[in-house]
């Protein structure tokens, strides 16, 4: 491709189809080789899906008070985000603020 004026597009999957494999993946009845090739994507793509998968489900499966928070605090781009997060936590904020 170098070179050649050719450009590869980025695909850009939906947060639906990244769950169906990654639960495929996570199932084990195919491996992750086989599944790439029937979807279509990289195997490592799907290793990191699976593992993203496998570290959110405890907290999916959680009551639900403080679920919202941890997610984003976990994704807090600047360090200010994450500080401003944990003082809602030890607050006892329920998690479901819109800031």
């Amino acid at each position: 491709m170098k070179g050649s004026g050719i450009t590869a597009q980025r695909r850009n999957f939906g947060g639906g189809f990244k769950a169906k494999v990654a639960i495929e993946a996570i199932k084990g009845e195919k491996t992750i080789n086989e599944i790439a090739s029937i979807y279509e994507v990289h195997p490592n793509q799907i290793s990191k899906w699976k593992k993203r998968a496998l570290e959110r489900l405890p907290d999916a499966m959680s009551d639900g008070r403080f679920a919202p928070l941890r997610l984003r605090l976990r994704s807090a781009k600047r360090p200010g985000q994450a500080k401003r997060y944990n003082l809602h936590l030890k607050k006892g904020n329920n998690g479901l603020d819109n800031g």
